[in-house]
């Protein structure tokens, strides 16, 4: 039987993404999103706009886009975090979403970000009781 992309589920389709990219950006992308099951382990994992990973718990916690020199994870509600590590690095003009772009070599500082993905379910749950 053939396993079309639509019999996948979304974390299949990470899975594959991961794996398809065989270089440093999908190691990034498999540490990242190791450390976001880590910060919260309810998270849910979701597929959207053609081929973004995107990780959920009570709305969305951030994207995790890859491009040529950069593994990019976009927090939806970015702009309302505190980040004191100072991990936000792009898309800091907007008034909502904030971003962190790893490059090749780049160390995580892993606290910080678990730290950021659980302040982030932290606002997602706390708007969603209201």
């Amino acid at each position: 039987m053939t396993t079309t992309q639509d019999s996948k589920s979304p974390s299949e389709l990470i899975d594959g993404r991961i794996k398809d990219l065989g270089d440093w950006r999908g190691e990034m992308l498999g540490r990242l999103r190791t450390l976001i099951h880590q910060a919260d382990p309810d998270v849910v994992e979701t597929w959207k706009w053609r081929g973004v990973p995107v990780w959920e718990d009570a709305g969305m916690i951030c994207t995790g886009e890859t491009y040529k020199a950069v593994v990019k994870l976009t927090f939806a509600k970015g702009a309302a975090l505190p980040d004191p590590a100072r991990l936000f690095n792009s898309s800091l003009e907007g008034n909502t979403r904030r971003a962190i772009d790893f490059q090749k070599g780049e160390e995580v500082d892993e606290e910080a970000f678990k730290a950021l993905v659980r302040a982030a379910v932290a606002l997602n749950k706390s708007k969603s009781r209201k």
